[in-house]
């Protein structure tokens, strides 16, 4: 177990986001985090990341920080510095090895190594969300948290994230994952959790998911 989760609710002032939510997130699996838009997914990526304190219930968390990977709407990346630039200051904030050997491998794992040189401002939103992924990746986490890493994105950088989300899992990390297009990714996933009227309405098998269970 990489993640337990025990009847967490989270108030913003007054206003109930979410409720009664308990779940776990299981070594080497996709779980997707469903529901509609407001329902509260992104508020509990943020609780399960440790960015924000639930109002109430519990988090265990067995997975140290420097090995949590959380990829939110923000890619982190200074426009001012080159690719290369933004993965050796990331390295360097994480006590990692910024050797250029490394870094060059990484980008290339993104298909971006031929603008390893290049300033970050001037890539499309699919090459900044991928050097965003390559800066993720260099921690080598097992507990990957993924929100809508997906939106925006060209078939090209689309591909190259499902493939790093299937190797991930087969490298034993647990992933959560919040789709933009559920009915295309979850044939990625292992488990769907869903929300609906501020609590989990459903957590299963994703092969048993369909979108009426999220909203009943």
């Amino acid at each position: 177990m990489l993640l337990r989760l025990e009847r967490v609710a989270k108030f913003y002032g007054t206003r109930l986001i979410i409720k009664d939510v308990s779940l776990t997130v299981e070594q080497g699996t996709v779980t997707l985090l469903a529901g509609a838009n407001g329902a509260g997914k992104s508020t509990l990526l943020k609780i399960m990341a440790g960015l924000s304190r639930p109002s109430a219930g519990t988090v265990e968390r067995s997975v140290p920080d420097e090995k949590l990977g959380y990829l939110g709407h923000q890619t982190f990346i200074y426009p001012d510095l080159t690719a290369l630039e933004n993965l050796a200051f990331w390295s360097s904030l994480h006590d990692l090895s910024a050797d250029e050997g490394r870094l060059l491998n990484a980008l290339d794992r993104m298909e971006l190594k031929r603008f390893a040189h290049e300033r970050a401002g001037g890539f499309s939103r699919g090459m900044a969300q991928r050097l965003n992924l390559a800066r993720l990746l260099l921690l080598e986490p097992k507990l990957i948290l993924l929100d809508e890493p997906g939106t925006g994105l060209d078939v090209r950088s689309l591909g190259i994230l499902h493939r790093e989300i299937d190797a991930a899992r087969k490298g034993g990390a647990g992933l959560v994952w919040i789709s933009h297009s559920v009915a295309s990714d979850i044939v990625r996933a292992d488990r769907v959790v869903a929300i609906g009227d501020r609590r989990v309405s459903y957590d299963g098998p994703a092969a048993d998911y369909t979108p009426e269970v999220a909203v009943c």
